[in-house]
């Protein structure tokens, strides 16, 4: 899979229809960087290492050479070839590939629901959806963290749209940003009152 950045509809995104999600960039990135290595080379899974230096990626600050060795490594055993990626396009999946070494993957729940059972507060999440550029940028590792900690993965078939297309494709984003709040909001609805 080449992919250039001439045209921001040539940026990579996860498949929804076409393909089963498990096929789609995202599912591919997700299983590598959560998956270890079982042996020294393993194209199916990255060492401790690389795992870490994924988790202490800063996608917005300079990146270090073996922050770039680990991300390139996952992408391209995810099936990407990243030679010809513009900065922007490097920062974007190094956004999701730091997040999903932070606070893994899991697409069995959408986002907002695991975002409301998580007990992530409605100004957080409405923080985050109404964020855009470094305010998002800044918003989303705290996040990550904060999920990391209550031992819960986030969907990153919905979070990574939203990385992808924020910024490039505002109503594909905004189409996110709204189906993370209806599931966050109506699994809080669902609740019971105290």
């Amino acid at each position: 899979m080449s992919i250039h950045d001439a045209d921001s509809s040539e940026l990579p995104l996860p498949e929804v229809s076409a393909a089963p999600r498990q096929e789609s960039p995202l599912a591919k990135l997700a299983q590598i960087i959560t998956q270890a290595a079982r042996f020294k080379g393993d194209a199916h899974g990255l060492d401790n290492g690389e795992r870490a230096a994924l988790a202490r990626l800063d996608p917005d600050a300079e990146l270090r050479p073996h922050q770039i060795a680990a991300l390139s490594r996952a992408l391209v055993y995810a099936g990407f070839s990243p030679e010809t990626w513009q900065p922007e396009t490097w920062q974007r999946w190094g956004t999701i590939a730091h997040g999903m070494a932070l606070a893994g993957h899991d697409a069995s729940q959408r986002l907002g629901k695991q975002l409301s059972d998580a007990d992530v507060s409605e100004s957080r999440v409405t923080k985050l959806l109404t964020a855009r550029g470094d305010a998002f940028r800044q918003l989303l590792p705290r996040l990550l963290r904060l999920l990391a900690s209550k031992g819960k993965a986030p969907n990153w078939f919905d979070l990574g749209d939203l990385v992808l297309h924020q910024g490039r494709d505002e109503e594909t984003a905004e189409a996110t940003r709204l189906r993370i709040a209806g599931s966050y909001f109506s699994a809080e609805a669902k609740k019971p009152k105290h």
